[in-house]
């Protein structure tokens, strides 16, 4: 394991709507805000995504397993923001439910709010982080700079 210590900078309130893309929304976000280090925690709905549920072999080069739904659904969640190249990128974990049927895991490609989803974002400052290509798994990966441990 390696760490860095860190202080709660600002908290962010934000309140999604029908139809907006929920990663657009937070990582435009923080850019405007110039947030390049922060967790995420989300409640609300989503009308549709296509989450990763798992890699299909736990071993070698990461492929992705998705389920993809476009019916409206709870999500619960918690992520992290920290920047890759082009900006602030945000990673993010849910347990997204309809009826009894429950999904656990990354929601990307096209997720996409129904009715309203909350986010509240704290600010995490005085860390170095960023996300970095590790060639050998095809996952950019979190890289801390001065790290302890």
């Amino acid at each position: 394991m390696e760490y860095q210590t860190g202080k709660i900078g600002r908290v962010l309130v934000a309140r999604l709507f029908d139809g907006e893309d929920v990663y657009g929304q937070i990582e435009g976000l923080a850019a405007k805000e110039k947030i390049s280090a922060a967790t995420v925690l989300m409640v609300g709905g989503l009308k549709s995504a296509k989450v990763v549920v798992g890699p299909k072999s736990p071993t070698g080069r990461i492929e992705p397993m998705y389920r993809s739904f476009d019916d409206a659904r709870e999500i619960a969640a918690v992520g992290t923001i920290f920047p890759d190249e082009s900006g602030p990128k945000l990673h993010l974990h849910a347990a997204i439910g309809r009826g009894d049927e429950v999904l656990a895991g990354c929601p990307r490609g096209g997720a996409s709010v129904f009715c309203v989803l909350e986010a509240t974002i704290f600010e995490i400052l005085g860390v170095d982080a960023r996300r970095v290509m590790d060639e050998q798994l095809g996952l950019k990966l979190l890289r801390l700079g001065g790290a302890k441990g």
